[in-house]
């Protein structure tokens, strides 16, 4: 299996830090659980919604680049199917570097063969360009992502799909734990 993943809210578990920099920017009466739905919609969408400036997107960016990798953990279980899998690469929007400091924490650089992060130049998701030239470079077999914009690039490009922790519908396969998907492709 040749999987391409997402970073935030796939592969580790940013959202509880992400929520706690969003509080900075929110009125008081903003719940956990209303900027946990915007930001599952995307980054983009929960700064509209919250109105925030391009100087508090800098700031929130900048405080969140501040906060220490082990506030961001991989999600449990994940390791075992980065292991079995035949390949492993990464399509997100988080600049490069933090990519690298926070998969060198948790040792885990290793079981990634390429990687298109938010610096590299490619239109954000749900553009395909990326999954294309990922999906042309190493034929991936399947995307997992927490959101409708990581599966609509990879639908378009021809690969399977999975939504972690995500019900929306428009995937191939759902799974709220990630021993349920080792499951699911492991299963014989």
């Amino acid at each position: 299996m040749r999987i391409l993943w997402d970073f935030d809210g796939t592969l580790f578990d940013t959202y509880p830090a992400f929520i706690k920099v969003m509080k900075h920017f929110v009125p008081d009466h903003i719940t956990d659980e209303e900027i946990l739905a915007a930001l599952k919609v995307s980054f983009r969408h929960a700064t509209k919604v919250f109105g925030l400036t391009m100087s508090q997107v800098e700031e929130f960016r900048r405080l969140d680049n501040e906060l220490s990798p082990d506030m961001k953990p991989p999600f449990n279980g994940v390791k075992d199917i980065l292991e079995k899998s035949d390949l492993n690469v990464i399509m997100t929007h988080k600049p490069r570097e933090e990519v690298m400091t926070i998969l060198r924490y948790f040792d885990m650089e290793h079981y990634f063969t390429d990687l298109v992060a938010g610096d590299d130049g490619y239109p954000r998701k749900p553009d395909a360009t990326s999954y294309r030239y990922l999906h042309n470079k190493h034929h991936l077999d399947l995307a997992v992502g927490d959101r409708l914009l990581d599966i609509i690039p990879a639908k378009e490009v021809g690969m399977k799909t999975c939504l972690f922790q995500n019900k929306s519908h428009g995937a191939d396969l759902y799974v709220q734990h990630y021993p349920q998907l080792k499951n699911l492709l492991w299963s014989n």
